[in-house]
Parts: structure tokens; C-alpha cells; sequence
């Protein structure tokens, strides 16, 4: 059991969770994630350690409440555990000194983005950070984001937040008024990142995406994270998540993501439709971390 020491809310559907796990926080780097399951008999997914703790032994999630068991997570509070969480996993991000580094963020994609933009500064890297969200309350991480890099740009589709527009038009806009960008790095929608690797392209940057594709197991056995990269396979799990923007088949991967789009619909419409054998194994879980004793719950 992993006992979860704090659960808030960042904006509709997104929640942080400060998770004990300590033998995880003093190995995680920044760009690695963890295979997390709610309960005994709940899915494996995976989830970017966004921070963590060491002196408090704790790592930190961010989870979009999307599907089923992103649903379920964003239930859970304070005191409550989480059955399983494995790592860290993935290769970390290639941190070094490049001179200019462009960190670009897209919703739920700031999570992401936030522990590289922190790792970059560190190495000594001048950052350029570029946040986007569809309007205002969907902004996270502002205030985190602001205070690791040398200047901060908020886009919003309706211009709710910051200067509306895309990220990449910002982006563009650094380009066009001679900035000189030695890397970016792009976390968010499919789409995003995709248009990001094309304005960067012919410009020959240096643009590193992170992936985050159907996952099972973590560990390469499953298959189920395979990307195509260079026209060739690999593993988001083991071989990523990071990639070369430029090296990856975006339509393959936006083709892959929606292979299981009706039993994800499926299993959600049945959580909202009674989600009372979901939450009594939540119950449980939070039961069995108070009392070790108790012991599995019996199906």
C-alpha cells in the first residue's frame, strides 16, 4: 500500500497527489513516471512523477481524470492509498547545459514538463517556459513554472489567461525575433506536440516530445507502448518516454492511442453508472493500509 499524504485539486478533473513512496523518491529523475493501480483488481497506468520529496520520502502525480481509473484516482483523498505504485520507470531526461532551452507544456502536459524545466535550470540552461491550456482554470503549475525559468509565456485558446493563442504561435514568435533556441521540449496533446516538431523542423532544433501511449506492464514485455521512431519500433516504456519530435509518426500514434477507445468508454459509462464495487475496493484499501490484518478483499 502506498498511503497518500495529500490530495488537492489544481483544476477541473486535475489533482495533485503527494504519495508516500520513498524508495521511489530517492531514485526518480526528472522525466521518469510510474505504473500506478487504485486497487487489487484495478488497471495498470502509467504517471510522470511531476516532484518529490526525499526527506519526506514522497512523490507527487498529477492525473487528468479522463477515463475509469483516472476517474476513480481523482476520488480518492487524503488518507486513503493506492494499491500499487512501481518505479521509476522510463529513461530520465538527457539534462545537460545546452545554453537555451524552450519548455513547452500543453494542459496536463505542464506536470510533465515542470520537473525537466526544474532539472534544465539546475544544469545551468537559460529556460524559456511556454504553458497553454483552452481557457484560465485549466492553467496548472503557473506559479511552479515561473519560478524555474527566466520568463514565462501563458496562452489560451480564448485568451481567458495570458495572450490567446497556441503555444506554438508563441513559439514562433521567439523564432521570428531571433531568439536563439539550442533545445525545446514539447509535453501535451498529440497535436500540439506535433506542431511543435514541425515549426522546429526546418530550423533544425533540437525537439524532444515525451509519449505517453497505451501501457501494461512498464517493462517492455507487453508491447502495448510501441511507437514507431525513425520508421522504426520502440518501446515508450523502457526505450522513452522521451523521443526525437522529428523521429516520431505522430498519425501512427494518434492511430494507436484510439485502438481501445469503446472499451474505455465502456468501462467509464459503467463507473458512472454504479460505482459502488470500485469504491468498496477503495474502502478496502484504505482499510487494509490501517489494519494490515485484514488482509485481501474476498471477491
Amino acid at each position: 500500500m502506498f498511503p497518500i499524504k495529500e490530495a488537492t485539486f489544481l483544476a477541473p478533473d486535475v489533482k495533485l497527489l503527494r504519495i508516500e513512496a520513498p524508495r521511489i523518491a530517492l531514485r526518480r529523475k526528472a522525466g521518469q513516471f510510474v505504473i500506478v493501480r487504485v486497487h487489487e483488481h484495478g488497471e495498470r497506468i502509467p504517471l510522470t512523477i511531476a516532484d518529490s520529496d526525499v526527506d519526506e520520502g514522497t512523490i507527487t502525480i498529477i492525473v487528468q481524470g479522463i477515463g475509469k481509473t483516472t476517474k476513480l484516482i481523482n476520488m480518492l483523498e487524503a488518507g486513503d492509498a493506492l494499491q500499487d505504485v512501481v518505479g521509476p520507470l522510463g529513461e530520465p531526461s538527457d539534462i545537460e547545459k545546452f545554453g537555451t532551452v524552450v519548455v513547452i507544456g500543453g494542459g496536463v502536459g505542464t506536470a510533465i514538463a515542470y520537473p525537466t524545466a526544474v532539472a534544465m535550470k539546475q544544469a545551468g540552461n537559460r529556460v524559456i517556459s511556454i504553458i497553454g491550456a483552452r481557457t484560465a482554470d485549466l492553467i496548472i503549475l503557473e506559479e511552479q513554472m515561473r519560478a524555474t525559468s527566466d520568463e514565462l509565456f501563458v496562452m489560451t485558446d480564448d485568451g481567458s489567461a495570458g495572450t490567446q493563442g497556441f503555444v506554438t504561435q508563441k513559439l514562433q514568435e521567439l523564432l521570428a525575433i531571433g531568439e536563439q533556441i539550442d533545445r525545446v521540449l514539447a509535453i501535451g496533446p498529440i497535436p500540439m506536440m506535433s506542431a511543435v516538431s514541425e515549426v522546429t523542423r526546418s530550423r533544425r532544433i533540437k525537439t524532444i516530445v515525451s509519449l505517453n501511449p497505451i501501457m501494461v506492464d512498464g517493462t517492455g514485455m507487453c508491447g502495448g507502448c510501441r511507437v514507431t521512431v525513425g520508421g522504426q519500433s520502440r518501446f515508450a516504456c523502457v526505450d522513452g518516454p522521451e523521443f526525437d519530435a522529428h523521429d516520431v509518426d505522430f498519425k501512427i500514434l494518434s492511430q494507436r492511442n484510439t485502438l481501445y477507445r469503446s472499451q474505455e468508454k465502456a468501462a467509464l459509462e459503467s463507473l458512472e453508472a454504479d460505482p459502488s464495487e470500485d469504491l468498496a475496493e477503495i474502502r478496502h484499501c484504505r482499510l487494509e493500509q490501517q489494519h494490515p490484518e485484514v488482509g485481501p478483499r474476498a471477491k
